[in-house]
């Protein structure tokens, strides 16, 4: 029972079922009772009570506590990526995918411009549309690995460069967001992210004392760089980005989403490292939470569809793709080559899987508009954008080399 429970959910987790589940209950529930999602969304589970004057809502919770844990996973393979053999070390051998990144970020911001003074501007947008500039540079990182796989086959080096692209570019986007999308009538207090740093210093000092386990960290370092950003008026999600790379984790880097620790087995170590035991503890949690979190941001009215939705849309496909690529060619005429066994054709499929931008350009919306149309518009776009994946799919049969195509067909036979 316990075996068919895990593969259960490792399924559910590696397939992104609860997100992509999450979407379509929160469409159906958005377009078929309204009022009554509203209610769901809004509702409050502690009464009147208030956290640091934070109504405490679904959303909120959902938001704002639930996504700290979201953001620490990815922080943990940034973390490992630093180390030997990541695609973070040396530099030099990070620096193609990294331009790649600034291709994915200053692409889609370019063609967001363009769209919208094509478009006609805030005139005929709506006013303030030209907030929503920051929405198409993010990438679904869940949802990039899932249509990597199922473009390239297992073990293609084009998957951990599409990774690396999808976590730099959101950690990016959460700075987007700490920047740029503050609340006007909350300015940044700066004073108060003296909280993230005692956050900081406390995990410093707990790795200093050899703790082994990761919970202290987290529940100690966590909640006070939590408290230093939400009353900066920083968006709290960040939190654990500034305790995770203090939590002791291998010697040496496992690989993306590798949640046993090879390396340390290969030397005849068969322990977990903390940060590895993280990830592996915390990640199911996370997967199957994004049920929730697609549910209390995804619910859009489909006539809510208009000029906004197509230029978020259009920004992810066109800007993704064409800025990765671009700038993946550039880094290669610099002297910075693609990974060994990468084509310039891997490039191109990578920079337009990219364009799925889904979980964190629903996080982006929420933060550049307020509740109304143009965040409506917006969100729909950010939906439309997991289309991108099925499109994928199907070109990666011209797109795709002919031997990853067949390792590919043999793996799923196998199965």
């Amino acid at each position: 029972m316990v075996a068919v429970l895990r593969r259960t959910t490792n399924f559910l987790s590696e397939f992104s079922v609860p997100l992509i589940l999450g979407v379509v209950v929160a469409v159906l529930a958005a377009n078929l009772f309204p009022h009554a999602y509203h209610d769901v969304v809004h509702w409050h589970p502690f009464g009147d009570a208030k956290l640091l004057g934070h109504s405490i809502t679904l959303h909120f919770l959902v938001n704002d506590l639930f996504m700290v844990l979201f953001f620490g996973v990815a922080a943990k393979e940034i973390t490992e990526s630093c180390l030997p053999g990541g695609s973070l070390n040396p530099i030099r051998k990070a620096m193609n995918p990294l331009l790649a990144t600034a291709g994915g970020v200053l692409g889609p911001i370019a063609a967001f411009y363009v769209g919208y003074l094509l478009l006609g501007g805030d005139d005929a947008i709506g006013e303030g549309a030209g907030r929503g500039w920051g929405i198409p540079t993010a990438t679904d990182i869940a949802l990039a690995w899932v249509v990597a796989r199922a473009c390239f086959g297992r073990g293609h080096p084009a998957i951990d460069y599409l990774l690396l692209l999808a976590i730099a570019d959101d950690a990016v986007g959460l700075g987007i967001i700490a920047l740029f999308y503050g609340d006007p009538a909350h300015p940044v207090e700066p004073g108060q992210l003296m909280w993230v740093g005692v956050g900081m210093a406390t995990a410093f000092g707990l790795r200093r004392m050899g703790v082994n386990r990761w919970l202290p960290y987290v529940a100690i370092g966590g909640p006070l760089a939590w408290y230093g950003l939400i009353t900066a008026h920083l968006h709290p999600a960040l939190a654990l980005v500034a305790i995770v790379p203090f939590i002791p984790g291998p010697a040496r880097d496992t690989g993306l989403f590798v949640v046993e620790d090879e390396a340390d087995q290969s030397h005849g170590h068969h322990d977990h490292s903390p940060l590895h035991l993280f990830e592996h503890q915390v990640k199911p949690i996370v997967d199957l939470g994004l049920f929730f979190f697609a549910f209390a941001n995804a619910g859009v009215s489909v006539q809510g569809v208009g000029a906004m939705t197509v230029l978020i849309l259009g920004s992810l496909v066109v800007g993704k793709t064409v800025g990765i690529t671009a700038a993946g060619w550039l880094a290669e005429r610099m002297g910075f080559p693609l990974p060994a066994g990468m084509a310039h054709r891997d490039l191109i499929m990578a920079g337009f899987i990219a364009a799925l931008g889904l979980t964190v350009a629903l996080f982006v919306s929420d933060a550049a508009f307020p509740p109304g149309a143009l965040q409506g518009q917006a969100k729909m776009g950010a939906l439309l954008s997991g289309g991108v994946g099925l499109v994928a799919i199907s070109l990666s049969r011209w797109l795709v080399r002919p031997n990853q195509q067949a390792d590919r067909s043999d793996e799923l036979a196998a199965k």
